[in-house]
């Protein structure tokens, strides 16, 4: 009783200071991480719990609130959360990828200070360690404007947070062990609904209503594809961009990316399937939960509606036609499109090539030739306390070599404010879903075959969308425009949780020589401290 009343005790004075002071909002949440049986397949599992939920709780904030999230261990073994798609400006502390932050050892604690910075929109935390995210331990972020910014479309009815992915039956460690054996893990499971199989989750609706569906693949493995039968959709938000609102029968998430659509309710009161299906695999996964018209006495019937399946024309297309709303405010009262990302030439061109390769005797993935293995200390900490042997800057080219695959703790050098276009070419037969944590981008293009000079005078310099996830079709490319105005340790990985696993990321180290906290925030004082940086103090340098 004396903890409670010391906590509701430290939240009013933390809301009395914000009043006046006039501070951005604090919001706090209190996370127990705990092992717990579910049943998403239909059969039990031992899944990764957050306060007894799985998925975990919904992250609800506004644009600059700051998030106080202490999150204690209760498994047995290190656990860490990633939060895909916030920018932690000035603050790659928390960006809770092992380059960055220290894992929380079984039995402890470690309070993540977040902020959602000039930021809109829907994103997902996950644990970002070993396969972990197998398990579940995942769960929705929303971000809403500020009352004083205007959003391009008529408040919704409701808001429902949809996490679609594959699942595996076998455990996270299982998995885990498979991959450090160097061989290759089967096909998934099936796919998974808000962590339930087939029908075993509802959206309720009332009729003539328009609701907001925000939409995150959160799988391992496999790209997918969302509908909602009987019901178009028209897309509003990718990734904290609002877009121009075209409308879809059903729409292609690859891995780590999110969307939010509008769904009217606007047939005749009965239940409908909302559908979610695998892309580009050899086996067509299927599961469906229930969209139920309140005061429905119909319920679902019959087979769910079919959608595409090994298309890549299909999906390049509907990729193109995903742009910017270039009159709409994002997190400040400005229109997006006042900002010209077309009209500035990037200084520098960076070439990124994935590859299959094996190394000593294993399968293992990576890029440029380099596939990364983690250093003994986080690559943050290492670079803050100048530790040598950690890892080298420039590890890891620029441009794809023509040698040997080899393992490096691979870390690659930018200038802070520098303004550099990346080309992820891709001469797989899968297709690659990258991300760069720490930033938003512009997509500029995409398209088959190989990535040359001349391939930009087909760029959209007008009105691409802005995200921090992309796909990269097979055998093809996709090439970004990305402002490095965040100075930190920023991971850029693959999206496929084995390919990341097993060596495809990279760290990327946007440095500024001024070492001023207008540009970087000082190592938190709660900091974690392991590897060579333990015993360390984390007074600023």
């Amino acid at each position: 009783m004396v903890e409670k009343r010391n906590l509701v005790f430290i939240c009013s004075l933390f809301l009395f200071i914000t009043i006046i002071n006039g501070e951005d909002p604090y919001r706090f949440f209190t996370w127990k991480v705990t092992y717990g049986d579910i049943y998403p397949m239909g059969v039990k599992q031992q899944g990764i719990l957050i306060n007894g939920q799985f998925p975990g709780p919904q992250i609800n904030c506004v644009t600059n609130d700051n998030l106080i999230i202490s999150v204690y261990n209760y498994l047995n073994e290190p656990f860490l959360l990633s939060w895909n798609g916030l920018q932690h400006r000035r603050n790659s502390w928390q960006d809770g990828t092992y380059g960055t932050t220290c894992p929380i050892p079984p039995g402890k604690n470690f309070t993540y200070m977040l902020q959602a910075k000039d930021q809109i929109g829907s994103f997902f935390y996950f644990p970002s360690l070993g396969l972990q995210k197998a398990a579940g331990g995942y769960g929705g972020i929303k971000i809403y404007s500020r009352p004083r910014i205007p959003v391009p479309f008529p408040f919704p009815a409701g808001d429902h947070t949809v996490l679609a992915g594959d699942w595996y039956k076998r455990g996270h460690q299982r998995l885990r062990h498979i991959l450090d054996m160097g061989r290759s893990i089967s096909s998934p499971d099936g796919l998974v609904i808000n962590g339930r199989g087939w029908n075993g989750y509802t959206f309720e609706v009332e009729q003539g209503k328009t609701y907001r569906f925000r939409i995150s693949n959160v799988g391992l493995t496999t790209s997918i594809n969302f509908r909602i039968q009987g019901h178009t959709m028209k897309l509003v938000e990718v990734e904290g961009s609002h877009t121009l609102q075209n409308t879809y029968e059903s729409l292609d998430l690859h891995l780590g990316q999110s969307a939010s659509v509008l769904v009217t309710a606007n047939k005749p009161a009965r239940d409908y399937y909302v559908v979610v299906s695998s892309r580009f695999t050899r086996r067509v996964l299927t599961t469906t939960a229930v969209l139920h018209y309140k005061n429905s006495k119909t319920g679902v019937s019959g087979p769910p509606p079919g959608g595409p399946t090994t298309q890549i024309a299909w999906s390049l297309m509907q990729a193109r036609s995903i742009r910017w709303n270039l009159t709409a405010s994002g997190p400040r009262p400005n229109p997006q499109g006042s900002y010209h990302y077309g009209m500035i030439k990037p200084g520098h061109t960076i070439v990124l090539s994935n590859s299959a390769p094996w190394i000593n005797g294993k399968q293992r993935y990576a890029v440029n030739g380099v596939s990364f293995v983690a250093g003994d200390t986080p690559l943050k900490l290492a670079d803050y306390f100048n530790i040598g042997g950690v890892f080298n800057v420039g590890s890891i080219p620029d441009k794809p070599s023509n040698g040997n695959a080899y393992l490096a703790t691979s870390v690659m050098h930018a200038d802070f404010r520098s303004f550099a276009e990346i080309v992820f070419q891709n001469w797989e037969d899968t297709v690659q879903s990258w991300h760069i944590d720490g930033y938003s981008f512009f997509v500029v293009g995409m398209d088959g075959g190989q990535w040359t000079s001349a391939s930009r005078s087909r760029y959209n310099l007008r009105d691409t969308v802005a995200r921090s996830t992309v796909q990269v079709y097979p055998k093809a490319w996709t090439a970004i425009y990305i402002a490095l105005d965040n100075v930190g340790m920023w991971n850029i990985r693959s999206e496929n949780w084995v390919r990341q696993y097993l060596g495809q990321q990279f760290y990327l180290r946007v440095y500024s020589p001024a070492h001023s906290w207008r540009d970087e925030l000082p190592i938190p004082k709660n900091a974690l401290l392991c590897g060579r940086a333990r015993g360390r103090h984390t007074r600023p340098l």
